[in-house]
Formats: structure tokens, sequence, C-alpha cells
């Protein structure tokens, strides 16, 4: 029973490593992005997407913290499924959102004026 509970602490793991890693990508995104890009695509303010992100990748870091304690702690029931709860979820769908919607609506406007005439050199 205990190997069990092992395998499932190990994949949600690194289910919760993903999670985070993706939710840390997008706020890093969103901080290198120009503020005037969010209001010209038409999506919502830099400082409000930067304050979810930043919730997302703090919930999903969590998550991770919680499911590594577990691994560490082979065959301890108590921490099954505390680590992927609604927090986890919703920072997948924040990270998610920004990812495939806000993305690439923001890319290439404002940012680095090196730009020629077939990308930058």
């Amino acid at each position: 029973m205990n190997m069990i509970y092992g395998v499932f602490n190990l994949l949600f793991l690194v289910l919760a490593i993903a999670i985070f890693c993706m939710s840390a990508y997008a706020l890093v995104h969103a901080m290198r992005v120009p503020a005037n890009a969010f209001i010209a695509a038409g999506k919502l303010q830099k400082n409000l997407w930067l304050l979810i992100l930043a919730l997302a990748a703090l919930f999903s870091a969590g998550s991770a913290l919680s499911y590594f304690q577990a691994f560490m702690a082979v065959g301890s029931a108590a921490f099954i499924g505390i680590g992927l709860g609604i927090f986890s979820i919703a920072a997948v769908i924040a990270a998610t959102v920004y990812i495939v919607d806000v993305k690439p609506a923001v890319k290439g406007m404002g940012g680095r004026g090196n730009s020629g005439p077939y990308g930058p050199w």
C-alpha cells in the first residue's frame, strides 16, 4: 500500500511542477509585455493579469511543495489529495487563458524597436 501512495505522490508531484512551470512562464511573459499592448489588444490591464498570474504561481508552488513533502515521506496517506485542490485548478485555468488567448493578442505589440522587415536583428 505504501508503494501505491508513493507512485501517486510522484505522479501528482510531476503534475504540480508542470502547473507551476506553466504559471511561472505566463507570469514572466506578462512582466515583459508593455502595458499599452494589453489595452491595444482589448484585454484586461497588465496589473490585473500580473496579480492573477502571481497568485496562480504562488498557489501552484504551494501545491508542488506539498507533493514534494508527501513524496519525501513515502507512505503518508495524509497528503493524498491536498495539493491539487481548487486553487491549483484555478492556476491552470488562469495560465492557460493567458497563454492561449492573451499572449497571441499582445505578441508583437510594443517591446524592442530593433525589428527589421524579416524579424528582430
